[in-house]
């Protein structure tokens, strides 16, 4: 994405352009994925990719933008942080609305609209377990963490982190992994002719948000980063 981002920072350096306004834009691409997935079969699929990945591009660009311009704020870093979080929610919500099977012609089944949301909200909690320990250092009075301070201090937990990392299952309920998943279980649906795949899809990242949520809580306070 960068090799595209880099073509199309040429033509918005010389111009008006801020870069808060491409996060905006940003973010308004990262949540237009979640109404794409409900057009039903393998175009919705396709269309939450794109959406997705316009979301990536503009997350590229607005960065590289703001380092040639110049032009730096918190309120940038916050804008960022805010659309990263509403993207991944909206490809889980969206995700699981399409599960359920909305715009169908048979009866809604809302199960795997919850399952979605609980995914969604699972991603979600997973970004603030992170950010929350930069609120609570600041709070604290103590530095921003570094990276060794990560580190578990137990080597059974530290093994089962690298184990967890090798397999990264947990990439999978970010909001560009999952629409990417979700147009290859749209694929194989479309094959088998109903929405099988897809619920199974929901149910596992929705077991994933889960269980991650609880695992990176463990890591942080078993590490030294909140010390």
């Amino acid at each position: 994405m960068r090799e595209i981002s880099l073509r199309v920072d040429r033509y918005l350096v010389n111009t008006r352009v801020t870069p808060n306004q491409l996060t905006y834009l940003m973010t308004v691409f990262g949540v237009l994925a979640a109404p794409a997935l409900l057009v039903p079969g393998v175009a919705g699929a396709v269309l939450g990719v794109v959406m997705v990945q316009l979301y990536l591009l503009l997350d590229c660009v607005d960065g590289e933008i703001a380092r040639w311009k110049k032009q730096f704020s918190l309120g940038g870093v916050y804008l960022d942080r805010v659309g990263a979080y509403l993207c991944d929610a909206a490809v889980l919500v969206g995700f699981g609305l399409r599960a359920a099977d909305l715009f169908g012609s048979g009866r809604i089944d809302w199960l795997w609209a919850f399952l979605g949301t609980l995914a969604a909200l699972g991603a979600v909690l997973i970004k603030a377990e992170t950010d929350l320990v930069g609120v609570a250092r600041h709070q604290g009075g103590l530095p921003p963490v570094k990276e060794a301070a990560s580190e578990l201090r137990s080597s059974g937990m530290a093994l089962a982190r690298r184990a967890a990392g090798a397999l990264k299952f947990h990439r999978l309920v970010l909001g560009i992994e999952a629409s990417l998943l979700i147009l290859v279980l749209a694929v194989v649906d479309e094959v088998r002719g109903d929405l099988f795949f897809s619920r199974l899809g929901v149910a596992v990242l929705a077991g994933i948000a889960l269980l991650q949520t609880v695992l990176h809580l463990v890591s942080i306070l078993a590490s030294s980063r909140l010390k």
